[in-house]
């Protein structure tokens, strides 16, 4: 069939969006409707001539509502071939007339279960089971039928009865069709995450057998990581899903800013005193913590000027005023400031540069329990790397030194600094520290050694009596040979090496303090 005609229109909406300007086009072509509850009213109210269901189907809506339009005379007038003799006879000999249009949008159930308050019971009658039955049987006749699950799609539904004069074609009804299907299934996967979260918790000794993840289009992007690559982002469909951050000020976001504001908000997290850095290219090029802010944002552009230019900044305090300024006076350029929330003194200052993205974030706290990467041939699923602040006092206990040459308690919290810092940082990570700030980052090199090259060579003087941090362990002993010609004092690492002896004998013949963790923090 290519046109086919629209005599009989169900409409059963729980969103009423432009509901009356679409019946009322209906109505102009003598469309019967057929109609529940709240939208039956709402039509009625509006002038419209409607039927109510229980008059189609000789049968009242009973058990509170929960049974309105399961009946025969209802997926019988929609699942019937009007092209087989035999399902005509059949519709005819029951009293089954066709139903040609069907305009159903579901009970909100992720709308109401992303409320804190809501009770279990409330959520439980917002799963929709007439409507996704509707929209179904609809669906699987689209050769007959138009179906409609979008508010989004009246118009275009509207422009094609005014082309056919009254019918609809088979392009549209298949489009819509399987709009459906994508639409009952995210809608059963958000139903199934949302009980599942509900059940009583159990030590969870394997990773998920199966995995339902859906998500939706928030808005299509300029471009992906380069110009001639299309993108767009998605956020999870569900219960509660959302973006996690407001953009306040600035041009839009690229593929690019996402990645590195993800990675910002990784290295924030890892901190509980004030604390912040510059990301560039989902790597820090400088962190630092500090009891002020301001010094903390100071002492990060510090660790490495050059690369910050043009960075994104991460504060995990509050933006005041100061901060913002100083942000200007020592960087210059930067491309997105992000923190938890700002100061409207701070904004008066910031807003002042047109492009420059402010992103609020509000709570720093992570997300789901996993990490996702998807492949080109499957994906990867893993326990997130919790941060280090969150089991800190345990961590003191556990490491250990294994070289002749200790360190006091507050040399210790300097160290761990360095084993924060380079758990933030591609692997292989090797990062260089004074106090409670970076001065040299090594990120990515294929090769360990290579990393310390480069942190040494980013530090420079500042070498001299610095922490370094590894996020693995060292495959032999070159690294810490480099190391003591830079005059390095301690180092941290997991340990784990088959030359562990070698590496350990370089530290004590050079008078290197090394600590091990025995917990590696790759970060590919």
């Amino acid at each position: 069939m290519s046109t086919n005609k629209i005599k009989r229109a169900l409409i059963s909406v729980s969103d009423k969006t432009g509901l009356i300007p679409f019946a009322q086009e209906l109505s102009k072509y003598n469309i019967q409707m057929i109609s529940t509850g709240g939208t039956l009213k709402a039509l009625k109210e509006a002038g419209l001539d409607v039927t109510a269901i229980d008059q189609v189907t000789g049968f009242p809506e009973i058990l509170d509502g929960r049974v309105k339009t399961l009946h025969p005379k209802v997926h019988g007038g929609l699942l019937y071939r009007r092209d087989k003799t035999s399902h005509q006879k059949q519709a005819q000999k029951h009293g089954i007339k066709s139903i040609d249009l069907v305009v159903v949008n579901l009970y909100p159930f992720e709308q109401v279960t992303s409320k804190k308050s809501v009770k279990f019971e409330e959520a439980i009658e917002n799963i929709d089971i007439g409507g996704p039955s509707m929209l179904r049987s609809a669906a699987k006749n689209f050769d007959s039928v138009t179906v409609v699950c979008d508010p989004s799609d009246y118009a275009h539904v509207v422009d094609d009865l005014h082309k056919h004069k009254g019918s609809t074609s088979q392009a549209l009804r298949f489009e819509l069709a399987c709009k459906v299907f994508e639409r009952t299934s995210i809608y059963d996967g958000v139903i199934s995450s949302f009980l599942k979260s509900k059940q009583k918790k159990k030590t969870a000794k394997e990773l998920p057998q199966r995995l339902n993840l859906m998500y939706q289009k928030v808005t299509d992007l300029r471009y992906g990581e380069n110009p001639h690559q299309r993108a767009a982002l998605y956020t999870p469909s569900g219960h509660g899903a959302r973006l996690t951050f407001k953009q306040l000020h600035g041009k839009e976001l690229s593929f690019n800013n996402f990645l590195d504001m993800e990675a910002t908000v990784d290295i924030l997290r890892e901190f509980k005193q004030p604390a912040a850095c510059v990301v560039k290219h989902t790597n820090p090029c400088g962190v630092a913590q500090d009891k002020n802010i301001t010094r903390a944002l100071e002492f990060a552009v510090e660790s490495d000027p050059l690369s910050a230019f043009g960075g994104i900044v991460g504060l995990n305090r509050r933006c005041d005023v100061k901060t913002a300024r100083k942000a200007f006076a020592k960087l210059g350029f930067f491309e997105v400031l992000v923190a938890p929330a700002f100061d409207q003194a701070a904004l008066k200052v910031l807003t002042q540069r047109k492009n420059l993205r402010l992103i609020e974030t509000g709570s720093l706290k992570e997300g789901g329990p996993y990490d996702l990467r998807i492949l080109k041939s499957g994906m990867l699923l893993q326990d997130r790397d919790r941060p280090i602040a969150s089991g800190i006092t345990g961590l003191k206990k556990s490491v250990r030194f294994v070289t002749r040459k200790k360190l006091s308690a507050k040399e210790l919290d300097n160290l761990l600094f360095a084993w924060t810092c380079a758990k933030t940082v591609k692997s292989n990570a090797i990062v260089l520290t004074q106090g409670a700030k970076t001065v040299g980052i090594g990120a990515g090199q294929m090769s360990r050694v290579d990393s310390v090259f480069i942190a040494c060579q980013k530090a420079g003087k500042r070498t001299k009596g610095s922490y370094l941090g590894s996020d693995a362990f060292f495959p032999m002993p070159d690294a810490i040979e480099e190391a003591a010609r830079h005059k390095i004092k301690a180092i941290i690492q997991p340990g784990g090496s088959i030359r562990d002896k070698d590496v350990i004998a370089a530290c004590n013949r050079f008078g290197i303090a090394m600590a091990f963790t025995g917990k590696r923090h790759f970060r590919h």
